[in-house]
Order: structure tokens, then C-alpha cells, then sequence
């Protein structure tokens, strides 16, 4: 899976802590293999961001995604909930 990156995401993800940029890599090598892994909790939005998903870090880190076509994908956000507003 290709995965893409805008300059929303890298600008929020160099704000993250430590520790929880260490688990995203983790999260994201398994969102590779198997993005509908339980442990993700993958999961598509509603409402505005309806073309959209998400899948967690941990209980309150998420990386919002789109599917782009086959094989593609854009993070284009990540952080707490706040990051659904």
C-alpha cells in the first residue's frame, strides 16, 4: 500500500510526543498489512468528513485517511479527537 502524506499531517505529527509518534510507526507498519486489523480500530467518519477515516493510535491519538484508488492512501490528519473539528 502506497501511503501519502499532506503538510497538514507532517506538520501536526512533528507536535506529537515522542512515545506516540513510536506507536503510530507501529500502527501504521500494521495498518499496511491490514488496515480492518481489530486492534486499529479502523472505522469511516460521518457528517463533514463522510469520505473519510480513521483508525487509532491509542485511546485518544488518531490518523485520519483517505482512500484515494486502489493500493493509495492520504493521512491527512492525526491527533486527539480534536482532529475530527
Amino acid at each position: 500500500m502506497k501511503i501519502y502524506y499532506s503538510s497538514k499531517f507532517a506538520k501536526e505529527y512533528k507536535r506529537l510526543p515522542v512515545a506516540i509518534k513510536n506507536l503510530a510507526e507501529k500502527k501504521e507498519i500494521i495498518f499496511r498489512k491490514n488496515f480492518h486489523t481489530p486492534s486499529l480500530k479502523t472505522h469511516p467518519l460521518i457528517g463533514r468528513l463522510k469520505s473519510y477515516w480513521a483508525f487509532s493510535i491509542n485511546f485518544q491519538y488518531r490518523i485520519i485517511f483517505e482512500f484515494v484508488k486502489k493500493g493509495e492512501v492520504w493521512f491527512h490528519s492525526v491527533g486527539t479527537h480534536e482532529v475530527y473539528r
